[in-house]
């Protein structure tokens, strides 16, 4: 049987191939006017569910397990030069430093005695990496440094007393730890050259700030936000919430915000030039939130909670758009994103790290032409018809375990109760005699 095809050279169309791009020259000849295509809104409609279907159906975030710790994960970092270099360490003061793209470990040894309570690396990936423990120690380690069949640290620091968190500035050999109150320290020095305090609280998390590199944020014991300058070598402000922040992380594009995560299971963006009150409060956790890290581009951030679950909010997003968990995953105290804000890396109580992808549904391999454009025409027409119900509602739906359902479930009722008893008492009220809104509430008193 002959069989008899129609077929054209793709040279007669593309403008890419014929040579006619750069001169402005197109044979896809398309005429916007819209009274010739009636029914265009209709098919980007129906192109727009398809397309939020389809990615419900394609969503695997889950990529591999890194499998190397016996105890649970209580410490993460990324490499500030390497994109695949991420260093771990586990309750029983084993350090691991793990390579993406092998999916291995490159280097682990038993570092402390007791918790690995902090890891930081330092400005470039020659200059190693710092871990702190229980072991009131504070240990500067290079992968390169091997000795005989163990490694050996290049130097430590044991005359900080209890240090809870470690962390590196961003240009000079200095880093800081903090336990009962924050120390600075030279690489070259054994002691620490300047001690910060504000009264006797113990302070739990430490971050430098990556562009005013001076300045440093804390959160104790005493539910305080603190912020130093290490040149005043004094407190500058502090923030009292009503419950306590567990870890806190500066935005990177947006350096004037940065984000506590919190006891009440929520989180606070806060900015820095006006604190009085929380700049959004971020929902959706049902439990008390463990640890936030920012992604490189400043847009999203990723959260790990006590609830066992994993959660990407946009800075500027109430909700969560993203909850990643599985089965075996236990409680959340360790989140990073990669360097390139392509994957997250997760370290929890089970003692394993899990290295997620950031956009569910996208794929992982080279993309052609055709491919991307398709992927960015169908994230347009989510943007564009996502306030319609079908597409919302779609777009929301997630599996969640039962137990946190029914949590977020009685949560929501809590907060509805909440807030029908603060509007009627507003409304049989004095005005200006109210009590403050959400996201002033949690905010018990500022201190300069």
């Amino acid at each position: 049987m002959k069989v008899k095809a129609l077929s054209r050279s793709e040279r007669d169309w593309d403008p890419y191939l014929s040579g006619g791009a750069g001169l402005g020259i197109s044979r896809n000849i398309h005429n916007p006017d819209p009274v010739l295509h009636p029914f265009e809104r209709a098919r980007e409609y129906k192109r727009a569910v398809n397309a939020v279907k389809l990615d419900r159906i394609f969503a695997k975030p889950f990529l591999y397990a890194l499998e190397g710790h016996v105890e649970g994960i209580y410490a993460l970092a990324r490499s500030r030069s390497n994109v695949a270099l991420v260093c771990s360490g586990s309750a029983d003061g084993q350090v691991c430093l793990w390579h993406l793209g092998r999916r291995g470990e490159v280097w682990s040894t038993k570092a402390h005695q007791g918790f690995v309570r902090g890891i930081s690396f330092l400005s470039s990936s020659s200059d190693g990496w710092l871990t702190c423990g229980d072991d009131k120690t504070i240990k500067y380690w290079k992968a390169e440094r091997y000795d005989g069949d163990t490694w050996k640290p290049v130097s430590s620091y044991s005359n900080c007393g209890v240090v809870m968190c470690v962390d590196s500035h961003w240009k000079e050999p200095v880093f800081a730890s903090c336990g009962e109150g924050v120390d600075i320290w030279n690489l070259k020095r054994s002691n620490p050259y300047v001690h910060l305090s504000w009264d006797t609280e113990t302070v739990y998390h430490v971050r430098f700030h990556s562009v005013e590199t001076n300045l440093l944020l804390g959160c104790g014991s005493d539910r305080g936000l603190t912020l130093f300058d290490i040149r005043s070598e004094l407190p500058v402000r502090k923030l009292v919430l009503k419950m306590q922040s567990n870890s806190i992380a500066w935005n990177p594009i947006e350096p004037y915000l940065f984000t506590a995560a919190n006891e009440d299971s929520n989180l606070y963006t806060f900015d820095l030039r006006y604190m009085k009150h929380a700049l959004k409060v971020h929902f959706d956790h049902v439990s008390a939130v463990m640890s936030v890290d920012y992604s490189p581009t400043g847009k999203e951030f990723v959260s790990g909670s006590y609830d066992r679950t994993i959660r990407i909010f946009g800075s500027h997003d109430k909700l969560s758009r993203e909850v990643y968990h599985t089965k075996r995953m236990q409680r959340v105290f360790a989140v990073q994103y990669s360097g390139d804000s392509r994957f997250i890396i997760s370290g929890s109580d089970d003692g394993i790290v899990r290295v997620w992808k950031n956009e569910a549904s996208t794929p992982l391999k080279p993309l052609l032409r055709n491919e991307r454009e398709k992927l960015n025409y169908e994230k347009k027409l989510k943007e564009r018809y996502g306030f319609i119900p079908d597409v919302r509602k779609i777009a929301r739906q997630r599996h969640v375990p039962k137990l946190i359902y029914k949590l977020k479930k009685q949560k929501a009722e809590m907060k509805k109760s909440k807030e029908r008893k603060e509007r009627n008492r507003r409304l049989h009220s004095q005005p200006g005699s109210s009590s403050p809104r959400l996201k002033d509430e949690a905010i018990v008193g500022q201190v300069d």
